[in-house]
């Protein structure tokens, strides 16, 4: 659900988080850290919980590379204060490189597989660009797929419909609260439907009654491959059995799926908005698209 000052615009749309790292992002992997691994510490001595001790122990000869007897000195409580004081205060990748850490020093394998499962619906709510697979943290989202977004916001300010069909889409993708990713995909092949009824001047026709036309009546040069990609989209999205058919309950769908349809859209906004453009297509209809 979407919050009064997300439906005004007040508060920006959240953007991926690759190369940085929010404060809700880090406050939610610690409370994971805290949650899996610090809930159940009662004692005041770090011997005397054997598990912890072992813990810290690996943190502090391998991670922070301390001398050991600085461990052996503290209590639990002042032992807890140093970890939470590193976890605030480094830099957005050097969480990620503790979470890892602790994943493949802690000897319990069940608690790191609940502890990784439940990262990665964090990293999937906060729009990080980065997920656990096989107990380490990889990149799911390219520098170049959110550059294609990003443009495709930007060329399509002046396109009315095309702007608003991608905007919402990224707006449902990134609603922490409650992903609509359905609808999301919905919005971003709505998007390049749009562009293409700007092209065609064809201003009800849909996404394949548009590229029919596209290249012998709106002379934009359109690759045979790539016009078959954007039917295959949009089939997608539209058969009886895809995303479009409200009467069938709601597919399997989650970030990756609305993610790549944002992504493949975008891209081909982009790559349309050059064509028309140069065809001189895209220069008087600023807003008259629906």
């Amino acid at each position: 659900m979407r919050l009064f000052s997300q439906r005004k615009g007040i508060k920006p749309v959240k953007k991926i988080q690759r190369g940085y790292m929010d404060d809700d992002l880090r406050n939610s992997l610690w409370n994971a850290f805290i949650s899996f691994y610090w809930s159940n510490v009662e004692g005041e001595i770090i011997f005397d919980e054997p598990w912890i001790y072992d813990l810290c122990k690996s943190l502090w000869l391998d991670y922070f590379k301390k001398p050991l007897d600085t461990l052996l000195s503290m209590s639990l409580k002042y032992t807890y204060q140093k970890i939470k004081d590193y976890f605030f205060n480094c830099h957005w990748y050097e969480v990620y490189d503790f979470i890892e850490f602790i994943v493949n020093s802690y000897p319990y394998e069940g608690i790191n597989s609940e502890f990784m499962e439940y990262c990665n619906s964090v990293l999937e709510r906060e729009l990080s660009a980065y997920r656990f697979v096989g107990g380490k943290i990889v990149e799911i989202t390219s520098e170049e797929e959110i550059s294609e977004i990003e443009e495709a916001l930007e060329i399509s300010k002046p396109l009315k419909g095309v702007h608003t069909h991608l905007k919402r889409a990224l707006e449902l993708l990134a609603d922490r609260k409650s992903p609509d990713y359905r609808n999301s995909i919905k919005e971003s092949i709505s998007a390049v439907e749009a562009i293409c009824r700007l092209i065609t001047g064809e201003g009800k026709a849909t996404l394949g009654e548009a590229l029919n036309k596209m290249k012998t009546e709106a002379k934009v040069d359109l690759h045979p491959a790539l016009k078959s990609a954007l039917d295959n989209l949009y089939g997608y999205t539209s058969d009886e059995k895809g995303i479009r058919h409200s009467l069938l309950d709601e597919p399997n769908l989650n970030f990756e799926d609305a993610k790549f349809m944002l992504v493949s859209c975008s891209a081909f906004i982009n790559y349309l908005f050059i064509k028309a453009s140069k065809a001189g297509i895209l220069k008087n209809i600023s807003g008259k698209d629906k």
